[in-house]
């Protein structure tokens, strides 16, 4: 039997935020990166709903095959079996409808997540990485810039490069930053 695994689209992608074995790069066909409203915190996190789009992620070993674990980081989410386009048994995180409200509602991505989740890409995928995160997330909100004292916990030191990748993106799509006041 082999091990179970995970598919990573968001944070996970960035390796420096986990200690996860097996880590190898991936696709997960049928689905989409969406921006959902933590209805506790007023914060934006990743999720992903079905949709006819492919994501690039990566899949790791779930520790000890200990789903429990993985669940407790993953608390705000619901495991999905997408175990049909992968070799093992394989779940993808998506937003547990509990814990979210609608979009559009005021709320904030956090631009040290973005960061996080965008060197991620950067580093396992090079420059296609970041382009196929932005085309391929829907659901943008204004960015909350808390670059300078960074409000996300899993938040890594950011390199010029990966500073102006996501800042050019934003610009391209339109999308406001607001700053902490």
């Amino acid at each position: 039997m082999k091990h179970p695994r995970f598919f990573g689209y968001g944070s996970l992608v960035n390796l420096k935020t986990h200690s996860y074995p097996q880590v190898e790069t991936a696709t997960l066909q049928g689905w989409r990166r969406v921006w959902k409203l933590h209805h506790d915190t007023n914060i934006a996190f990743l999720s992903v709903e079905p949709h006819d789009t492919t994501l690039h992620g990566i899949t790791a070993d779930v520790p000890n095959a200990d789903w429990a674990a993985l669940d407790a980081r993953e608390h705000a989410y619901l495991r999905r079996d997408v175990s049909d386009q992968f070799a093992s048994d394989t779940a993808v995180y998506e937003a547990n409808p509990a814990h979210t409200s609608a979009t559009n509602t005021g709320h904030h991505i956090l631009l040290s997540y973005l960061d996080v989740v965008i060197g991620g890409y950067a580093t396992l995928m090079g420059a296609a990485g970041p382009a196929h995160f932005f085309e391929t997330t829907a659901d943008w909100a204004p960015i909350l810039d808390d670059r300078t004292a960074p409000q996300y916990p899993r938040a890594q030191p950011l390199t010029d490069d990966i500073r102006d990748t996501v800042d050019d993106a934003l610009k391209q799509l339109g999308i406001k930053k607001d700053r902490i006041a």
